[in-house]
């Protein structure tokens, strides 16, 4: 295929900006089309980035400017009625390029991913397009657009939102449920005398009865307040009675606040039956939406793309098996399952439909004044987390996985399908910088070198560790042994962890690199890569 050809992308949200910049650094253009002609950029909406996200969007120069811009609350505190029940704290991180998470405001990030877009030249963003046709062939695929304009490219990553046009011209159902409570959600200015910014729950406060507030800090001293409100809330009548000024200076008392932004919500639990069809790949809510409790619903929609990047260049330039494609529905499918329990099981504690959810979180909240260990069963949402691709037709097993540690908010071992540790590197570039264009193969004391030109383009070189002090934070957070080696994946995951065997390391290389690209089907068996 020619390099000239584009990837199509509908959809000017982050995610299908964060996709074409992704794309841009393999060298690939891109046409983004966009159905709003112009960026309309108020409100926090989703308003927490992950570490890990941080990573991905430094890879297109952002991730330090976006932890520069947010801030990062260190302390959390839960209460029930007027009873503080809970608090955690994340200490600092010693040796990471980026805090766990920052709190920014998801107008500002996408901001800033607009600035980048504009300023790269493979990138072409078409505004005021809205897809109104789709079709694909062997060849590529061509989405006709509501200005009379056609377009052809290689691939065509939809990630146009909730109401996703290209999800509905694929016939694509969005099972899953609605909540019948809103939330009402504002971006509040005011100084509430913290002395340091902290996240603060509130389960059923006098203010607020059989329902939660949430308060989350931002920049610029803005404070984030969900109120979880009856169905039949109406904000107009609200703020006509009064009734909006006395919910705030419940929180805020008699200091001065200014109202930045607000609006009312009703959340949804939904995904599609596929991500993939045929060359289309659907990402972040065009293919799933969720509760943001966890602050799930940006950072899976970027790592979305982020996993569907490498697989469409890959694809493009027939170096991929005829199983890679397909195995984006695998792994982000399986993710997006992953944050739908999570954040099903949080609103079933929030939000609880049930008179058992019901006796169920009265009886926890009750007890947590008194008793430590209902504290434990407190649920007000579980941070995001990279997932783990353990079960993915690309994952080399250790034949281990039965012993993986799957809930949530737990340590992952360094084991095949999950993200790899990051750390500096002995010349100074950390591991999450090297990735993102190639394979990266990191060796413990074993030799290898490239079969030939196919090994060669998607690996390159080795890199050892063990020969200088400096390595030794990451030998020990991916417990290599002596004689091993690990194969990481473009968007940084554990393809597989390898032991040399007398005959050397090469074979088991080549084994692990084809399942990883999609030339396996998990038997030994499928086509065989291009070799010279």
């Amino acid at each position: 295929m020619s390099d000239n050809v584009p990837v199509l992308i509908a959809g000017a949200g982050p995610v299908g900006m964060v996709s074409a910049l992704l794309l841009a650094r393999h060298g690939v253009p891109s046409v983004v089309l966009e159905s709003q002609s112009e960026r309309v950029a108020v409100g926090s909406r989703s308003i927490c980035v992950q570490g890990d996200v941080l990573d991905i969007l430094e890879r297109i120069g952002l991730g330090a400017q976006v932890a520069d811009a947010g801030v990062t609350w260190l302390r959390g505190r839960t209460y029930y009625r007027e009873h503080q029940v809970l608090e955690i704290t994340f200490p600092d991180q010693v040796d990471s390029a980026f805090p766990p998470f920052v709190n920014i405001p998801q107008s500002v990030v996408e901001l800033m991913i607009e600035e980048r877009v504009q300023a790269e030249p493979l990138i072409t963003l078409r505004r005021g397009h809205e897809v109104i046709g789709v079709a694909q062939d062997a060849d590529g695929v061509r989405v006709s657009t509501s200005m009379d304009r056609d377009f052809t490219g290689s691939h065509l990553i939809a990630a146009d939102g909730p109401r996703s046009a290209v999800r509905r011209l694929l016939d694509l159902s969005f099972d899953g449920m609605s909540f019948d409570d809103k939330f009402l959600i504002a971006d509040i200015r005011a100084d509430l005398g913290f002395a340091a910014p902290e996240r603060r729950f509130y389960f059923d406060p006098a203010w607020n009865p059989g329902r939660q507030v949430l308060l989350h800090p931002q920049p610029g001293g803005v404070w984030r307040i969900d109120w979880q409100v009856p169905a039949d809330f109406d904000l107009a009548v609200e703020e006509r009675t009064g009734g909006l000024d006395d919910r705030v200076r419940q929180i805020t008392g008699e200091i001065p606040y200014e109202i930045v932004w607000m609006s009312v919500y009703r959340f949804h639990q939904r995904r599609v039956p596929t991500m993939v069809v045929g060359k289309v790949l659907l990402a972040g809510d065009s293919a799933h939406v969720m509760s943001p409790f966890g602050a799930r619903g940006l950072n899976s929609g970027i790592s979305d793309a982020d996993n569907a990047v490498w697989k469409v260049v890959l694809d493009r330039t027939g170096q991929a098996g005829p199983g890679l494609l397909a195995s984006y529905d695998a792994e982000r499918g399986a993710a997006a399952d992953e944050n739908l329990r999570v954040t099903g099981e949080t609103m079933r504690f929030l939000v609880p439909q049930t008179d058992a959810d019901r006796e169920r979180r009265s009886d926890v909240l009750t007890r947590s004044v008194d008793d430590p260990s209902a504290r434990r069963e407190i649920d007000s949402g579980r941070l995001a987390e990279p997932y783990f691709y353990i079960d993915s037709p690309l994952t080399t097993s250790n034949g281990d996985d039965g012993e993986f540690p799957r809930q949530p908010g737990v340590a992952r071992p360094p084991v095949p399908g999950v993200l790899c540790p990051d750390a500096r590197l002995s010349w100074g570039m950390r591991l999450r910088e090297l990735v993102a264009t190639r394979f990266v193969l990191l060796t413990h004391w074993c030799d290898w070198q490239p079969a030939d030109r196919w090994e060669s383009e998607l690996i390159g070189q080795p890199v050892p560790l063990g020969e200088v002090e400096e390595d030794e934070v990451l030998v020990d957070a991916l417990r290599l042994k002596p004689r091993s080696a690990v194969l990481v994946r473009p968007d940084g995951h554990i393809a597989a962890v390898l032991t040399e065997p007398p005959g050397g390391i090469g074979a088991l290389v080549t084994d692990a690199l084809r399942r990883a690209t999609g030339w396996d089907d998990g038997g030994g068996g499928g086509a065989g890569p291009p070799t010279t």
